[in-house]
Order: C-alpha cells, then structure tokens, then sequence
C-alpha cells in the first residue's frame, strides 16, 4: 500500500483525493503551513515515503486583498515542508507541488510547459516562488517532485471561483442579471480529474514540470448563457476589456499514457 502524506486535506482536491483512493494510506497534515515545527513533527514522525502538497490560498481575489498572508502560506510553507524533508533526512520518493496555470503568460496558442513564464496574477507569483524553491533545493539533494499546473477548476464549491461564483448569482431573485468580463477564454478541468492525474503521476514516480488541463478552449460567455438557461434567468452581458486566453497543451502527459 502507497503510504502518502497530504496537506490541504479538507480542501476540494483534498477531500477528493481521499475520497477515491482508499488502496491509499493517507497521513493527513492539520495545523498551520507556516509553523515549521508542526510541519517537522509531521513529516518526522509519520511513516510515509510520498508527499502531495495541496495547502495553500487559492481565490485570485483573496491573494489580492491579502498577499502577504498568501505568500506567507503559498511559499514559506511550501518551503517548511521542503526544508523538514532535507533537515530531517528522511526517505521521500516523490513530492508532488500543486502550482497553477498562472505563472504562465496569456497566450492565442496553448501553452507548453516550456512557455514563457510571466505571472497574471499575484496569486500565480505566490506559486512560482514555491516553484523555483523546490526545483533548486531538491534538485540538489536528489529528491524526485512533480510540478503539476493547473488550469481552471469547473466545480471548485468556492464562490470566489468563476462557476461558483456564477451559480451564486443565477440564485438572486432578480429580472435580469448583469455580468461583465466574459470575453474570455480558459482551459477548464474538474476536481475528479485532476486528482486522477496526481494518482496517477504519483504511481509511476513522474517527475518535472506537467500542465494539468483539458486541452479544450471554452468561452467564459458560453457558460454563462448556459446556465441562464438552465436556471431560466435574463442576462445581460457587459464586455469592455480585450480578451485573454488560457489553454493548455496536454500533450506531455497523453504522451506518458495518461487517459481520462
């Protein structure tokens, strides 16, 4: 039995994870990222030889409003985890980083993983410094990590996030809603999906840099006027700013026999 250890347990990844992998033994991290004592006592005294590493602060907006919180949590306790395991000694064959589509820059064409880096937001920025601290410091003390990036999230129960935050508003009981920034277009996965791309990168001790995406280019407009159908509501959409778009090359990961 894979023996694994896992912070942000109660989130939305996390919860499903546990959920759909019960051949897994889990060792749950609970307690504050940024206190390395906690995240050493953890990681010292657990028996497990893999790591998945989910915690952080997610909400573009949240991040915005509280940055220094977000790094201090995004990086400093990506890099508790990552200093106990080199400090400690102790036998990790896998580490896995969940990072974001954000450290990339927008792009027409889908992004490879080789793509010019260039954060859209401060959240994304939180993410490649946690990033560039894992690749030096376990590069140099010969720990395997993966690196997953991932794209937008379909069904993240957030209201910060867009289809929540979307369903939020079709519940209002007005005549008409308004919407504004739509003209958008973005790379969209669900929860299920990404947790079986990290079972399975994980079983096969993948490691390096891997887009966690569909591949599949969807207008944010589109779903917005179809769940005004669905929930039978009068919309009404303002665009005023130049489109942007996210979307992944998957290529890489079909490549090493991933399939949904």
């Amino acid at each position: 039995m894979i023996k694994c250890g896992i912070t942000g347990h109660t989130g939305n990844l996390g919860s499903t994870l546990i959920k759909a992998n019960k051949n897994i033994k889990f060792f749950k991290f609970n307690g504050d990222i940024t206190n390395k004592n906690l995240v050493r006592k953890w990681i010292t005294s657990n028996d497990f030889e893999y790591i998945i590493h989910l915690a952080a602060i997610v909400p573009t907006k949240k991040v915005l409003k509280k940055y220094k919180l977000a790094k201090k949590v995004n990086f400093i306790g990506t890099k508790n985890i990552i200093d106990s395991i080199i400090q400690s000694k102790k036998r990790i064959s896998w580490f896995f980083f969940a990072s974001t589509s954000h450290v990339y820059a927008y792009s027409k064409n889908k992004i490879k993983e080789t793509n010019k880096i260039k954060p859209i937001s401060k959240y994304g920025k939180t993410k490649l410094f946690a990033e560039n601290y894992i690749s030096s410091r376990l590069t140099k003390n010969e720990v395997k990590f993966c690196i997953g990036r991932i794209f937008s999230i379909y069904d993240n129960k957030n209201s910060d996030f867009f289809v929540s935050n979307l369903k939020k508003k079709m519940s209002y009981k007005k005549d008409k809603i308004i919407l504004s920034n739509l003209n958008h277009f973005r790379d969209f996965v669900t929860t299920k999906y990404i947790t079986k791309v990290i079972v399975f990168l994980m079983k096969r001790k993948i490691s390096g840099l891997i887009n966690v995406g569909s591949g599949k280019k969807t207008h944010l407009k589109s779903i917005a006027i179809k769940m005004a159908n669905k929930y039978k509501k009068k919309i009404e959409i303002i665009d005023n700013i130049n489109p942007t778009t996210m979307v992944s090359d998957n290529s890489k990961l079909k490549r090493m026999g991933f399939k949904k």
